[in-house]
């Protein structure tokens, strides 16, 4: 059986298709294609509190998806005025799930927003708007278009075995780390200095990117996530 990957969604939100109009929830196809894609069976996790244990004992690895902004409080901060309006129902939810997370010690993936979790999780904090810092928004200059660039990353890390020194990428983003979690090292960076990649050596598994790779061609980030989270599965016997 193929491991079985969750991808955490966004907060219900109001669509319409055909003659109705109800709250749904969603997350983009590009997730689910990629962890099939690398070879994984991939199941969407609605935020919630709920039975978080339950969710895990279900799951081989969990990708953490990108959306709106952490709310600042998490870390202590007051919002920056650019920064999203709060959604406390996914916080709540996936700050519960990569807690639990990590304490199995489950593969993880977390990708742009997800990344940003992963390391308020761990006790880091956030640049809420980093063109202040960097002086442009090459991160994200167009809304609703991915901003190509590339990364340079360290080649003696996890990431650097999977995409090699330097990639290219996607992004969409306007907030960034500042103080870094509890056991993350940063492995890839942006040609202006922004800390685009974190890792947990410690970890089976922990790897998180401030880029969007299931926008991307190169799927080798997935097929690492599905490989750990068979290697998971097998050691517990599923």
């Amino acid at each position: 059986m193929r491991p079985v990957v969750g991808i955490t969604s966004y907060p219900p939100e109001r669509v319409r298709w055909g003659v109705w109009e109800d709250p749904v929830i969603m997350i983009p196809a590009s997730y689910v294609h990629a962890v099939e894609r690398a070879g994984g069976r991939p199941v969407v996790v609605p935020p919630t509190t709920d039975s978080v244990e339950e969710t895990l004992d279900l799951l081989d690895g969990v990708i953490f998806s990108g959306g709106g902004d952490l709310d600042p409080a998490r870390y202590g901060a007051e919002a920056h005025p650019e920064t999203d309006a709060p959604h406390p129902e996914r916080d709540d939810a996936e700050l519960a799930l990569l807690t639990a997370a990590l304490q199995r010690d489950v593969p993880v993936l977390a990708v742009c927003r997800g990344s940003q979790v992963l390391n308020v999780a761990l006790g880091g904090d956030l640049v809420q708007h980093l063109p202040e810092r960097v002086g442009h928004e090459r991160h994200r200059h167009t809304p609703g278009e991915f901003a190509d660039h590339d990364v340079r990353v360290e080649p003696a890390s996890r990431l650097g075995s999977i995409l090699g020194d330097r990639a290219p990428v996607k992004s969409h983003h306007h907030q960034g780390y500042r103080r870094i979690g509890e056991g993350l090292v940063e492995v890839a960076w942006a040609d202006d200095g922004t800390v685009e990649g974190l890792e947990a050596p410690g970890r089976r598994f922990a790897v998180s990117v401030l880029w969007h790779p299931e926008e991307g061609e190169d799927f080798a980030l997935f097929r690492a996530l599905v490989e750990q989270a068979a290697e998971y599965r097998r050691g517990r016997g599923s």
